[in-house]
């Protein structure tokens, strides 16, 4: 390709990306109709609906000395308080923080079940998410200290916590909760069309949950682990089973991961990144699937291939 055909394409996706961000397509959370329908559990708690940009623009200078705009994604602390106590500051781009929150005490074992919080409140203005339960938390001890978790790998994860619940996890048998491969290529597809702000800004993880070849939920945040725990939460507010779902990332999946869908009840992991020895050895532990390195019309089943279809296709 020439010089200047590839600055004519350089250009025209400059102008595709800014006319998607003008026309407001570029969100970071998105349900389909058949998940808007579902309801709260009852006695959900009371939520906000906050709301910010989820990518800025700023100027650079490319390697032609030539200053011009860029969009890049609007990363923002957001302070956890819970029952009053500093719990942890999550950076993230904020498509749905109430989500994001709920689903990291739950997937952190800190709140079992939403009915325990009373509201969750979110305040972009102080950077914060107050977390009121129905009975309180803490008692009379003082605890310890917050923890700072950055963007990328989960720090304060605990892990170790999750460990030790392994053997309680319960995941439906391979003859109930399978994927074939047209289902796993739809997948796949699906997703090049819900990565917005990838293709506008760059620099950020996609997670969504699939029930067989239908899209539920999908967001793009700053870590891989925002964006399960974002759909962790959505699940547990809608009493959602993930018992017949897929879930799929773009970050590789650790044992972390793994362990964060077991967790959730979902058997059958996809992930455009690569797969860990702890995250392959904690799947086959629990009888989960993983497929990774997944893009295009291509992928590689890791691990629990007795959950995959691999019919014939005529390409």
């Amino acid at each position: 390709m020439s010089a200047v055909a590839m600055s004519m394409r350089r250009a025209w996706y400059r102008f595709r990306r800014r006319v998607a961000i003008e026309r407001g397509d570029v969100m970071a959370w998105t349900m389909q109709p058949s998940a808007a329908a579902l309801r709260p559990v009852p006695d959900a708690p009371r939520l906000t609906a906050a709301s910010c940009a989820a990518v800025r623009e700023i100027l650079i200078v490319d390697e032609q000395g030539q200053r011009r705009p860029l969009y890049v994604p609007a990363e923002r602390p957001l302070t956890v308080f819970l029952d009053g106590r500093e719990l942890v500051t999550l950076m993230t781009l904020g498509g749905c923080p109430e989500l994001l929150v709920l689903g990291y005490l739950r997937n952190q074992r800190l709140i079992v079940d939403v009915a325990k919080i009373e509201s969750l409140a979110v305040d972009w203005n102080s950077g914060s998410a107050v977390v009121t339960t129905r009975t309180g938390m803490w008692g009379s001890g003082t605890g310890a200290g917050p923890r700072l978790v950055g963007t990328g790998c989960g720090l304060g994860t605990v892990f170790g916590d999750l460990m030790t619940q392994v053997d309680a996890i319960t995941l439906p048998q391979a003859a109930s909760a399978r994927v074939s491969r047209s289902t796993l290529l739809h997948v796949l597809e699906t997703m090049r069309q819900h990565d917005a702000i990838h293709r506008a800004a760059g620099s950020v993880h996609s997670c969504a949950l699939f029930q067989d070849a239908g899209l539920l939920v999908s967001v793009e945040d700053v870590s891989r682990h925002n964006g399960l725990d974002t759909v962790a939460g959505w699940m547990a507010l809608h009493g959602v089973s993930g018992a017949d779902k897929i879930l799929f990332t773009t970050g590789r999946l650790t044992g972390e991961m793994v362990m964060k869908a077991a967790h959730n009840g979902v058997p059958i992991i996809v992930s455009r990144n690569g797969v860990t020895a702890m995250g392959c050895d904690l799947a086959a532990k629990l009888g989960m699937t993983l497929f990774g390195r997944a893009a295009n019309r291509r992928f590689l089943c890791y691990v629990g291939a007795e959950r995959f279809d691999p019919e014939a296709a005529a390409d």
